[in-house]
């Protein structure tokens, strides 16, 4: 189910959403749709989609439900083990060797690594083959009975760089919007990569941006709103 919700900043418009659905933070995920700065005589304003996935929102006259038991009494270090496995497994399938390794561990988050001489055919234009693997470790994930988890799989630190590369990117796309007055439409996007841009733009008080397009890549523009 998809939701759209408004608030002062982007952390507020989370809080509003998850009151609202009367569902835990790590239960959907979120996409920055517009952020507005706030002037003299204008509200700061931060609208966001939430995609909830599997998961549905909380009646307010109903009680709360259970949660669903997991699928499997698997162990961390198992699933690992067979998340590891399966993606070592997908990449050869298509043809390419490679190594998978354990790149970090946080709190329902699991980073992956993958080195292969064939790094850059793994990764694919804009990293999309890099986000397609991951949706399917994902996947997997969910049917080992961990959709709490989240799983990020990179290969030669491509995430970091392309993050690095898409702030530089909206600073400089920010100079020239204000240097020319006119408004910029960046190449579409994922959602991550779209977050990065609004939340790196969003404390500028003379620029605005705003995703266009449908489906998953869309466009983020970049405007001048003016100095307050």
């Amino acid at each position: 189910m998809v939701y759209e919700f408004e608030g002062k900043s982007e952390k507020e418009a989370i809080e509003i959403a998850a009151k609202e659905l009367g569902l835990e933070r790590d239960a959907f995920d979120v996409e920055i749709l517009e952020a507005q700065t706030g002037s003299l005589f204008k509200k700061r304003k931060v609208r966001i989609r939430v995609h909830t996935g599997g998961a549905e929102p909380r009646q307010a006259v109903a009680p709360a439900p259970r949660k669903p038991a997991p699928l499997s009494n698997i162990t961390p270090d198992e699933f690992e083990t067979k998340i590891l496995e399966f993606t070592k497994r997908l990449i050869e399938g298509m043809g390419y060797s490679c190594e998978v390794g354990i790149l970090f561990r946080e709190d329902k988050k699991l980073g992956l690594r993958i080195d292969s001489e064939h790094a850059s055919i793994i990764i694919g234009k804009k990293g999309k083959n890099l986000d397609s693997l991951q949706l399917l470790a994902n996947v997997y994930a969910g049917r080992l009975g961990r959709e709490d988890t989240r799983i990020i799989l990179d290969s030669e630190n491509y995430r970091i760089r392309r993050e690095e590369a898409l702030v530089r990117l909206a600073y400089e796309t920010a100079e020239d919007v204000r240097r020319r007055r006119q408004s910029i439409l960046l190449e579409p996007m994922n959602p991550f990569e779209r977050r990065i841009i609004h939340t790196t733009l969003n404390d500028i008080v003379d620029i605005e941006t705003k995703s266009e397009g449908e489906g998953l890549y869309k466009q983020v523009r970049v405007f001048f709103r003016g100095r307050p």
